[in-house]
């Protein structure tokens, strides 16, 4: 198949440190556009696990190229909405805030709080306003299938909690991790956000997936060396492909609950959008402007 003949897909698993590709998948095609916004992290990987079809790209890219502020968020989104895809599972390392979340369990958060620094994070601008709810950051319905999977292989998992997304790429003082842990955040990453908005703006359900691979640098009595931290990476990474697996044959089953998130967002009025910009944004609002 040519590389970038379009395949429709329902399914796609973003890869986060550690993860670069999903063991058992039969590879069927690559895909790796131009889109509006430039090209993704890497060509998009599609292939087939147990008669599901699925996408899958390496947020950082293979070799991990991208610090999390340089990832091309909105060229990884809008290849995927290009393909289809209606459910996201983002695997993500994480810093645990809380005695409870130990490194190698999995948190699967229901909230997100945003401490980035001037990432682009949505689509529209530039003649086109749209303004999406996003009370709820992340898919209940996919979460909860999500934690299913990582206890069905064994792995402690933790339903709930907020994610506090930091900028980066340094990792916290010990005054902002105190400062995180009396706020009563519970885990702490740099790359959720901008995905979550992108998301709901592409009309995906998207869910987290994020592994704890150490205490942040509250735990002072708790030893944290880079060799400790790349144990557990890798841990948590056979653990979240393992869990992948279990997940990907249950979505045939799963209705997309954000297929009309768009819906009414649109604030521009179609006669004052550009035909150009219409063209330009059709796989994301071709259903509501003409």
């Amino acid at each position: 198949m040519p590389k970038n003949r379009i395949e429709k897909v329902r399914a796609a698993v973003i890869g986060g440190s550690g993860v670069y590709q999903i063991e058992g998948m039969k590879i069927r095609s690559t895909f790796y556009p131009q889109t509006p916004f430039g090209k993704p992290s890497d060509p998009i990987t599609i292939g087939e696990f147990e008669g599901v079809l699925c996408a899958f790209l390496p947020r950082h890219g293979r070799g991990h190229r991208f610090l999390p502020a340089e990832i091309p968020q909105r060229a990884n989104f809008f290849a995927l909405k290009m393909l289809g895809v209606e459910f996201v599972i983002a695997i993500s390392a994480c810093g645990s805030l809380k005695e409870e979340l130990a490194p190698r369990h999995f948190v699967i958060p229901n909230q997100i709080v945003d401490r980035t620094k001037g990432r682009p994070s949505t689509f529209f601008g530039n003649g086109i306003v749209a303004h999406v709810a996003f009370a709820d950051p992340v898919s209940a319905k996919l979460s909860r299938a999500l934690a299913e999977s990582a206890r069905e292989v064994g792995v402690p998992t933790h339903e709930g909690g907020t994610y506090i997304c930091m900028e980066g790429p340094a990792f916290s003082t010990r005054a902002e991790s105190e400062f995180h842990r009396k706020m009563g955040y519970d885990i702490i990453g740099m790359t959720a956000i901008p995905e979550a908005k992108l998301a709901r703006e592409a009309e995906m359900s998207y869910a987290l997936l994020a592994m704890v691979t150490d205490f942040d640098c509250w735990k002072q009595d708790e030893e944290v060396s880079v060799d400790l931290v790349v144990k557990n990476l890798l841990a948590n990474a056979e653990n979240a492909k393992k869990t992948v697996a279990d997940l990907l044959p249950r979505l045939s089953q799963m209705e997309n609950e954000y297929a009309g998130a768009l819906a009414g967002a649109i604030f521009t009025s179609p006669e004052s959008i550009k035909p150009g910009l219409k063209k330009t944004l059709k796989p994301l609002i071709g259903k509501y402007i003409r």
